[in-house]
């Protein structure tokens, strides 16, 4: 998702499959409910914080409830308009995210790096999507195992990310390393979803040996051949990732932001990981 904008897509796919709720041979290893009041559980869920990727407008804030809490059995993540201090503030500074001593937005960002990770399984996530131009939310991970160098070597599965312009599309896409290691690849799809804001859906992925298949719903719109990220033996496919759930603001994919729309709430109802019995 996040650290590249430059997707591989093929052609609209929609296949019809049985949810992994009605299957046979998976067992639930990690859940979150969100059964609770106040901020995310720190058990589970850490903080990004700043302005962190893609030229994107939005500051991350920290434990912030204006921006993210719990309640009602969901977690609400609450993109708003406001001014807010940058901590990363330079004077003179000509890299982005240091330039400005106020910020025009603020979100939140939270991960489980540190605290869950996963390789292998289904990876599956009910939320209600935000809407409006710039508008940035995703379902995503991370590959935990920095030694090689971080990202784009460690991968990138993105379960689902929508874009403010395109209002009835959202897109799963798996981002890796050439083999030279300092550029990226992509492999996606999207899937056009009618009636996608109004209410609750499921974006999810089944990921094995050998492949990585994204859902939205019971659709399965896209499969990924792990084989196709092999740099010699080191494949980051085959090894941990970790979750992250944020609401961004602006940068170049989403389109200009609809000031208007805001606050918009990117609203979680649960995150559940199963693996095969």
């Amino acid at each position: 998702m996040k650290y590249a904008i430059v997707l591989l897509l093929s052609g609209l796919c929609i296949c019809n499959v049985v949810s992994a709720q009605q299957k046979k041979g998976w067992k639930l290893i990690w859940q979150e409910e969100f059964n609770y009041t106040g901020l995310p559980d720190t058990s589970k869920w850490g903080y990004e914080v700043g302005h962190v990727r893609n030229n994107e407008a939005q500051y991350y804030t920290q434990a912030r409830k204006e921006n993210i809490q719990v309640g009602n059995g969901v977690l609400t993540i609450r993109g708003i308009k406001e001014n807010y201090p940058n901590a990363a503030y330079r004077a003179g500074a000509t890299y982005w995210s240091q330039q400005d001593s106020l910020a025009g937005y603020t979100s939140a960002s939270i991960n489980t790096d540190n605290k869950f990770t996963v390789t292998y399984g289904r990876i599956e996530v009910k939320a209600k999507l935000p809407q409006g131009g710039g508008i940035w939310p995703a379902i995503w991970m991370l590959g935990a195992d920095r030694s090689n160098g971080g990202w784009p070597m460690t991968g990138e599965i993105d379960i689902m990310e929508f874009i403010g312009k395109e209002p009835n599309n959202i897109y799963g896409t798996i981002h890796y390393a050439k083999p030279d290691g300092k550029s990226h690849t992509s492999s996606g799809n999207h899937i056009a979803v009618p009636d996608l804001h109004p209410g609750f859906h499921i974006y999810a992925i089944e990921w094995d040996e050998q492949k990585i298949d994204i859902f939205c719903d019971d659709s399965m719109y896209h499969r990924f051949n792990i084989d196709a990220a092999n740099r010699t033996t080191d494949n980051p496919f085959r090894k941990p990732f970790y979750l992250l759930l944020n609401l961004a603001i602006g940068g170049a994919w989403p389109g200009p932001i609809d000031d208007k729309l805001l606050p918009q709430e990117f609203v979680v109802d649960y995150v559940r990981v199963y693996q095969k019995k």
